[in-house]
């Protein structure tokens, strides 16, 4: 994918080499020249830094804004993050964009434009692979200051250690600490159920986890593992 991020600090860099690590390819809109420069040495990959103010169309056309498959603002400014998302979804259609907020009072303001955010670094990686994770781990949402984190993970539709057509019990799943395997949701049968002792998932299935964002790579690999 192609990733633009907004913000080159501490939450940016950390955002893009974690991305950059994963194949994705990344361009970062800085607007301090000396921040810029050092992470015009620092990140390693495919990578793009554009010296320049991200709330301005003409630098996010810089960052190849046209092609962005995603748009992340991460500075910690969350007006400048408000504003840079608004104009790349209404100006440049960006498919998907996410914004860092530093408030949580300010998280409704973002949620009435319809632009997902999220205080968690870890957790908007996870957003931003979501589609192209094997095993189809997606974030549902996250909770408090973002912490914690409700995802949504597939069970493997050709499992390798239990049989497709008997499933296998959910209380057999020995789940990560800081993490609660909470509900199944059977989409292909149109149907959603609280995990019980008795409860058996099968492929296709979409499992909800309720995770620490310390958790969530754990959870990860173990559905993928199933």
């Amino acid at each position: 994918m192609y990733i633009v991020i907004m913000g080159g600090g501490k939450v940016g860099e950390y955002l893009g080499g974690v991305l950059l690590s994963k194949g994705h390819e990344v361009a970062i809109i800085e607007h301090n020249r000396k921040t810029a420069d050092r992470l015009s040495i620092t990140l390693e990959g495919e990578y793009l830094i554009i010296n320049g103010d991200g709330c301005d169309t003409a630098y996010q056309q810089d960052a190849g804004i046209r092609k962005a498959d995603v748009f992340v603002a991460v500075t910690g400014r969350d007006e400048d993050n408000l504003v840079a998302c608004e104009l790349a979804t209404r100006v440049f259609n960006v498919p998907r964009c996410i914004a860092r907020v530093n408030n949580p009072k300010n998280r409704n303001i973002f949620r009435a434009v319809g632009i997902e955010n999220v205080s968690s670094t870890i957790l908007i990686a996870s957003m931003i692979e979501e589609e192209a994770l094997m095993g189809g781990m997606g974030v549902v949402s996250s909770l408090g200051r973002g912490d914690i984190a409700l995802i949504e993970v597939s069970i493997p539709r050709s499992p390798r250690h239990f049989d497709p057509k008997e499933g296998v019990l959910a209380r057999r799943i020995r789940m990560p600490e800081g993490s609660i395997l909470a509900a199944v949701d059977r989409k292909e049968a149109g149907e959603a159920e609280v995990i019980d002792k008795e409860t058996v998932l099968y492929p296709g299935d979409k499992a909800v986890v309720l995770a620490e964002t310390d958790a969530v790579d754990q959870v990860k690999a173990l559905f993928k593992s199933l």
